[in-house]
């Protein structure tokens, strides 16, 4: 199989073009991580008729096995018979098209390493997991031409083995090449996943719309984790909300200080996001420290607390909730 660079001009249409057509008629799709994100996504895409493989382990894995897999929640539920499921990527057998690395943030080196079996040199491997520097860190591992950074709005979680739920409207993904290109593969990708029934946009600029999403990423996982309270309890105190303010100024600080732009507005948009999440719902994170499993916390205040002592920005706030959340980390 030859590569992009190896084709001539019209080589190079056509080379693009089969692309375009094989992802309009069914990817092959490689779930890294079937969790809530990872499930969420992957059972729409496999109701579309795309073949969709699920990799997860334990309890899990054996549920989506001997029954199926199922996604439930407000806007109803996709239900899987016949699932591809398995614990290890080497069985898969040949190149994914997509692969959708959902794997919390501590495994990312590890999970890496472990897709290379599907990982061909036509694969995108849109990388969804939470924070900032998930992308470059499988890029070190995959090489940068493979992965593609990533930003999902979903809330969801295992509600017991085999079964997704997801608990809010929030259905949308963005992504987009790491040098900035908006290329044929990801606007197929968009459009497969349009099709599928969430929405999906092509950022041309993936790491200021990861900063975006991370302003209130960090801030959310860190005071519901820190709090143990939910939304409408964290957001409808407004000594919290002033505390969570000033917790999404110090992200944007840490950003402008990288040399990211986020959105002029994106502290004011973060608010009224928060404000508007449904009362009963926690960032993953608190769920992860309610049932005793690692905390991702290294890399969302953690990372803004590491940041800001590098870059010499002032961070007291997620300092604190990284101190707090520490003992945690490994869980227990």
């Amino acid at each position: 199989m030859h590569s992009h660079r190896s084709l001539g001009a019209s080589g190079s249409v056509a080379y693009r073009a089969g692309i375009v057509e094989r992802m309009r008629i069914a990817m092959r799709i490689v779930v890294m991580g079937a969790g809530g994100v990872g499930g969420y996504f992957g059972a729409h895409l496999a109701r579309a008729g795309h073949r969709v493989t699920f990799v997860a382990r334990g309890a899990h894995l054996d549920a989506i096995r001997r029954n199926g897999f199922r996604l439930e929640g407000s806007r109803g539920d996709i239900v899987l018979e016949d699932v591809d499921a398995t614990d290890d990527p080497a069985t898969i057998g040949r190149p994914a098209d997509v692969v959708l690395f959902a794997v919390k943030l501590y495994d990312t080196e590890a999970a890496g390493e472990r897709i290379r079996p599907v990982v061909g040199p036509q694969t995108m491997v849109v990388n969804l997991q939470n924070g900032v520097d998930g992308p470059d860190r499988l890029a070190g591992v995959l090489g940068p031409e493979a992965v593609l950074g990533g930003a999902a709005y979903v809330s969801a979680l295992i509600a017991e083995p085999g079964v997704v739920r997801y608990t809010s409207d929030m259905s949308r993904i963005v992504f987009g090449e790491l040098d900035g290109r908006v290329s044929d593969r990801a606007v197929a990708f968009r459009d497969a996943c349009r099709e599928a029934g969430f929405e999906a946009e092509v950022s041309p600029d993936i790491r200021a719309t990861l900063w975006d999403k991370f302003v209130l990423l960090a801030t959310n996982a860190g005071l519901t984790t820190l709090l143990r309270k939910p939304a409408g309890e964290v957001y409808t105190d407004p000594e919290i909300l002033d505390l969570a303010a000033a917790m999404m100024r110090e992200v944007v600080a840490v950003a402008a200080a990288e040399g990211v732009r986020t959105s002029p507005d994106i502290v004011d948009r973060s608010i009224a996001l928060s404000k508007s999440f449904p009362p009963g719902m926690y960032a993953s994170m608190y769920h992860d420290l309610a049932r005793g499993r690692r905390l991702e916390a290294a890399g969302l205040s953690g990372l803004v607390a590491r940041r800001g002592r590098a870059l010499g920005v002032p961070v007291p706030h997620h300092t604190t909730v990284w101190c707090a959340l520490k003992p945690y980390v490994e869980g227990g």
